[in-house]
């Protein structure tokens, strides 16, 4: 990624001013031999910061982004046979090849996997770990496939960061890297497409994400107690 970025505001940007691959990385709940580890070589090299706008935003504000001459806003298409993480890996592959200062992609290959996060800590129901497991392996499958490479930085909506609830990208994925989860606090939808806007224009560099399996490990171990 070139060091060329501006913020939607018109101000330099230097997130995220080289490339980077991600690293190698298997996932089983037992730990997978050396030489089964796959080499995950980045899939981004364009001039643009991707995003992932994380969870279920309000079609207000996706038409306010979508505005704005510096974003290109990217969205999933139809899932065939029901597959959204091949939906997401695709938006994100479209996303990698945009012009446009910030490419802002509404659909995540890891929704799945962070839904199962959540619903784990759901009192009502305590459905256990099961699910999670499932969907985290199903998610590092194609991550080491090639599939799909982490975006940037991801940014969330919500009403009250401060909640406390189960929340998967404001708890163990901000937690392994703060700088590239950021979030918009707001409700009403023109705060929120404001919020998004400028949030981008605000992103702050940090270092690259570590290898997917190191963020399965971090939200098995993750209570929602520590957010």
């Amino acid at each position: 990624m070139s060091a060329n970025k501006w913020s939607v505001n018109g101000q330099f940007d230097p997130a995220g001013s080289q490339p980077r691959s991600a690293s190698t990385s298997g996932f089983r709940r037992v730990k997978i031999a050396a030489s089964e580890l796959a080499t995950i070589e980045s899939m981004r090299h364009n001039p643009g910061t991707v995003v992932v706008l994380a969870g279920s935003a309000p079609a207000q504000v996706l038409a306010a982004v979508d505005r704005s001459m510096n974003v290109t806003l990217i969205r999933p298409g139809e899932p065939e046979n029901g597959d959204n993480l091949a939906a997401a890996a695709d938006a994100l592959q479209r996303a990698a090849r945009v012009a446009s200062p910030y490419a802002l992609v509404s659909a995540d290959p890891l929704a799945g996997m962070a839904a199962a996060w959540q619903a784990m800590w759901d009192v009502s129901q305590q459905p256990g770990p099961e699910e999670f497991e499932r969907e985290a392996l199903t998610a590092v499958t194609a991550w080491r496939a090639g599939r799909f490479e982490l975006p940037d930085y991801y940014l969330t909506l919500t009403a009250d960061p401060a909640a406390g609830h189960a929340d998967f990208y404001l708890g163990p994925l901000r937690s392994i890297r703060p700088h590239r989860v950021a979030f918009v606090a707001a409700a009403e939808p023109a705060q929120q497409a404001a919020g998004v806007l400028h949030a981008l224009g605000s992103l702050r560099h940090g270092p690259w994400w570590p290898p997917l399996a190191d963020v399965i490990e971090t939200a098995r171990g993750f209570y929602p107690a520590t957010l």
